[in-house]
């Protein structure tokens, strides 16, 4: 008779968000639980490995537990690492998110809804957010994936984080092929970026200027010309040379940008491709297209 193995630690999924006040905490927070997290909001820093033991302990749906950290909280530390190093030792295998937004686009958020910044005091939007930033720094720099929702609504903050915790197993290395505007700045996620510019824009082919890379015309334009079937094909051999070794480092999330001027027509044609061709290879990837229809 084979017995079942006793569940350990690293068998809880522990998923701990964080980031900056308007960035987007509690849509993530909302998107975990419909894919099956327990989700404790607002808890101090200091309860982090009571809560992760609780979870271990009552087993079941607590094994998906994912932890809002608040800066207001009085008992915010901005020791990040240390909590989480303290988590590795008993066992544990958390993982951090942490969301992010411009400055510019945090202060609209906060003018729309007329709501000061936790942080600002008898000073402005921009000094909240600067103090905030200073506080978190660390912690940004410990997260494991950052969510960047300068250019996300809603709908489309929660597909992302439902596409990186919902699906297949979750301790895969996931990579999100990431198309983008040169003009409207680079992904501040991105591990590569890849450029498309050398390519022919079809914005310039009448027929072609309304629609995007998403549809077949334009795709077969751009994968079409000179030159493209190597750079997708090479950049595709690098991403698979690399996974392994990234899984060993422990990285669970990979961004790949690939940019041209407006993000509409050849980024996003050699995002699709490049991430059908690594899931063809057997990786879990998908693709998503930042400036797509901000033109």
């Amino acid at each position: 008779m084979t017995g079942q193995q006793t569940p350990t630690e690293s068998d809880t999924t522990l998923v701990v968000v964080t980031g900056l006040s308007g960035g987007g905490r509690s849509t993530v927070a909302r998107a975990l639980e419909n894919v099956g997290f327990y989700v404790v909001d607002n808890l101090p820093q200091a309860l982090m490995l009571d809560m992760a033991e609780l979870a271990f302990k009552a087993g079941g749906a607590a094994r998906r537990t994912a932890m809002v950290l608040d800066v207001r909280s009085r008992a915010f530390s901005t020791d990040l690492a240390g909590a989480i190093r303290e988590l590795k030792e008993r066992g544990f295998s958390p993982r951090v998110v942490f969301v992010d937004a411009d400055d510019e686009v945090l202060i609209r958020r906060f003018e729309s809804v007329r709501r000061s910044h936790p942080l600002q005091g008898d000073g402005r939007l921009a000094d909240g957010i600067a103090v905030e930033r200073g506080l978190l720094e660390e912690a940004r720099d410990q997260a494991d994936v950052i969510i960047d929702t300068s250019h996300l609504n809603v709908n489309q903050l929660r597909r992302r984080v439902e596409e990186l915790f919902g699906g297949e197993d979750a301790r895969r290395l996931r990579v999100t092929v990431l198309s983008f505007g040169f003009k409207y700045g680079l992904p501040p996620d991105a591990d590569f970026v890849l450029d498309a510019r050398f390519l022919p824009n079809p914005y310039w082919v009448p027929e072609l200027r309304e629609h995007t890379g998403r549809e077949e015309a334009v795709s077969s334009y751009v994968l079409g010309q000179e030159g493209a079937e190597a750079f997708v094909g090479s950049y595709a051999d690098l991403v698979n040379a690399t996974t392994a070794g990234f899984e060993r480092e422990g990285k669970r999330y990979l961004t790949v940008a690939v940019g041209c001027t407006g993000g509409k027509h050849r980024s996003v044609a050699i995002a699709e491709e490049l991430a059908a061709r690594l899931r063809h290879s057997g990786l879990a990837a998908n693709a998503q297209h930042r400036d797509l229809g901000r033109e």
